[in-house]
């Protein structure tokens, strides 16, 4: 049996060749640790707007779509915390950022009375296009997270993207809106009708993709939606 100065001695060896790095600031994360350092976990900029019946988040769907109630887990800046987990979560293939960022964020809303009446999860997809050159949908994975701690399901699939659309990076929120308004279905009805659905996505801007995926869902009959994402960007 290897005793603690040789666990250590032989981590440290481990810790040359794979590096455990906490995936918000780069630093070298001890062998307990995981995904995230001590400092960075209490660091990271949370928004509490799930504690807020009105928020800076739900005031973004005013007169656009019925919302029972919409939060953020973080805020977005640049070069930020928040930023540099979504990018290694988007780009860099660490699918388990949003699985670690779900199970964070649904040990709050799982208390927060604005959420406790949810029943179903569903992730804003990808078109299968650009799910495919992903490998995975980085919401779909914040939404799996958000259920093992809210012990709520969730479905995939539960909303299907139909077309293509381009970027939304630089279109006004009117533009954005435009180029998703058609391009979501629901491909099982049954499903979804007669449930309160919390939609997740990464990052909301605008808030245009979530409310043409809101609008699809509200067309269902006894339905009513709700909101989360990992960040919101100011």
């Amino acid at each position: 049996m290897l005793r603690a100065p040789q666990l250590r001695w032989l981590n440290n060896l481990l810790g040359l060749f794979y590096p455990n790095l906490c995936l918000a600031c780069g630093r070298n994360l001890s062998p307990q640790q995981e995904g995230i350092c001590i400092s960075c976990h209490y660091k990271l900029p949370r928004t509490r707007f799930h504690l807020e019946t009105d928020n800076p988040f739900t005031e973004r769907f005013w007169g656009r779509a019925s919302l029972e109630a919409g939060a953020a887990f973080l805020y977005f800046t640049k070069g930020g915390r928040a930023q540099r987990l979504i990018h290694h979560l988007k780009y860099e293939g660490k699918r388990e950022v949003g699985i670690y960022l779900g199970r964070l964020y649904g040990e709050m809303l799982r208390t927060a009375p604005a959420f406790r009446e949810t029943t179903l999860i569903l992730p804003v997809p990808l078109h299968p296009r650009k799910q495919h050159q992903r490998g995975y949908n980085q919401s779909a994975l914040f939404a799996q997270g958000l259920s093992e701690t809210m012990d709520i399901p969730w479905l995939a699939n539960g909303l299907q993207r139909t077309e293509y659309t381009t970027t939304q990076t630089k279109k006004s929120r009117l533009e954005r809106f435009d180029n998703v308004e058609r391009a979501f279905i629901i491909p099982h009805p049954d499903k979804v009708k007669g449930q309160h659905v919390l939609l997740v996505d990464d990052v909301i801007t605008t808030g245009a993709t979530l409310e043409a995926c809101a609008r699809k869902v509200l067309e269902l009959s006894g339905t009513k939606v709700s909101m989360a994402t990992i960040a919101i960007a100011q």
